[in-house]
């Protein structure tokens, strides 16, 4: 009893250990780019900046969508067209995009209506896959952006100055959660998301709510084919440039701050969706499920290990059980707490607010901690099984990388439920 609580309590202190030089690393990108001012040279826009395309796919009524489109259209980078494509007529987002930017749109605003609607793909790849097609050869990048990311002025030059070096193919931001209302699930995607930021970094995984390409590597390779046969566009850009040797660069500047809430259920759904594109399209994914796995079964193992020994009176076994577990969970929230000081540094250079937390907020936060272990591990199990998923109201059945089928579309209702839910 003795050994076996020794080997689990020193595998606990092994996975604090071994999340450090990551932690460290991602911390480093922060620093080097807080010490420096957005509109710092390399950054601003000049007459010779390439001309982007800017993409803001839509479906329904985003708490934060009128701030994202003011945001938009207000870029600093002196060449950029933004298009504006929503799935249905009927969709809400429309009168929220008329209400916003008012009518006529500004002229380097277009609006446009998914016409070739994919059934296989989702609907956010049918719509860029539509909008790239349609592009002409003036255009040199592609930016996308999320209904809830609100751009700073300076994001798309931050976002385009990556793509200067030939052997960047794609450049990439993160979110970075500071929600409004604190409740159980906004507090446990908080976690996870902290979490992830640092393997999505380490493992060169891009997202997609802040996202450069270079219209050539969608041109000259078979990457539009691909989105038209995907579940997701930006997980499967990390192999996909790799093979022509090129790099997913991060912009450390662009950690986007994003303020919504979530339920507990929400956040299973919202999770399982990330972690599937990773099943899909990342070589990284055995590592995130390896990871997964043994920091729930270390922890969930020594608890209950820890309830025994004490009924049994194994004073020894309880005694080294309970300093790995301590160590393990005083370890999270010195961690956290650091990668949230470097966040808000990088997002304070911005003159963004950075007060989300009331004083009760890490001791909720410790609490979540478990909570979030086990939603995790359940998402996981769920993601390495799940075939029809549903997202924002529409129904995919997911056979393969390849092989998504959209199974039953409607459009866009507001009294759909904010909970996305899904079935094994």
């Amino acid at each position: 009893m003795n050994t076996l609580a020794m080997i689990v309590s020193l595998g606990l202190v092994v996975l604090v250990i071994g999340q450090l030089p990551l932690v460290a690393a991602f911390l480093r990108a922060l620093r080097r780019a807080s010490a420096r001012s957005p509109e710092a040279s390399e950054n601003a826009p000049s007459d010779k900046t390439p001309k982007a395309a800017m993409i803001l796919c839509l479906r329904g009524p985003d708490p934060f969508l009128a701030d994202t489109l003011r945001a938009a259209v207000a870029q600093d980078y002196p060449d950029y067209r933004l298009f504006i494509v929503i799935d249905h007529p009927d969709d809400p987002a429309w009168g929220i995009v008329n209400q916003t930017l008012g009518a006529p749109l500004p002229e380097h605003v277009e609006t446009v209506l998914l016409r070739d609607r994919r059934e296989t793909c989702t609907l956010k790849c049918s719509s860029l896959v539509q909008v790239v097609n349609d592009l002409d050869d003036a255009f040199a990048f592609i930016a996308l952006l999320d209904a809830d990311t609100v751009p700073h002025r300076t994001w798309l030059s931050e976002l385009a100055a990556p793509l200067a070096d030939p052997q960047v193919g794609a450049a990439t931001g993160n979110r970075w959660y500071m929600p409004q209302r604190r409740s159980w699930g906004a507090l446990v995607r908080y976690l996870w998301n902290a979490a992830a930021v640092v393997q999505m970094y380490c493992y060169g995984i891009p997202w997609g709510g802040t996202l450069a390409v270079k219209l050539a590597e969608l041109r000259e390779t078979d990457l539009l084919d691909r989105w038209a046969h995907a579940f997701c566009e930006d997980t499967m850009l990390f192999a996909a440039l790799r093979r022509r040797k090129l790099k997913v660069a991060f912009a450390p500047t662009l950690m986007m701050v994003n303020r919504e809430s979530c339920s507990l259920s929400g956040f299973f759904y919202w999770v399982r969706r990330q972690l599937l594109t990773a099943r899909l399209y990342h070589p990284g994914w055995p590592g995130v499920m390896f990871h997964g796995f043994i920091t729930t079964f270390g922890l969930g193992f020594g608890a209950i290990a820890l309830i025994a020994s004490l009924l049994l009176s194994a004073w020894t076994a309880a005694a080294w059980l309970a300093c790995g577990l301590l160590f393990y969970g005083g370890s999270m929230p010195v961690l956290l707490g650091v990668l949230e000081r470097g966040v808000r540094a990088s997002v304070a250079v911005r003159g963004e607010s950075t007060v989300w937390m009331h004083w009760t907020t890490p001791f909720r936060l410790v609490a979540a901690i478990p909570l979030t272990q086990a939603f995790y591990a359940a998402a996981l199990i769920s993601a390495a099984l799940v075939r029809n998923v549903e997202w924002r109201g529409v129904t995919y059945r997911v056979a393969g990388p390849r092989s998504i089928h959209l199974l039953d579309y409607k459009a866009y209702s507001p009294d759909q439920d904010a909970v996305e839910h899904g079935s094994l």
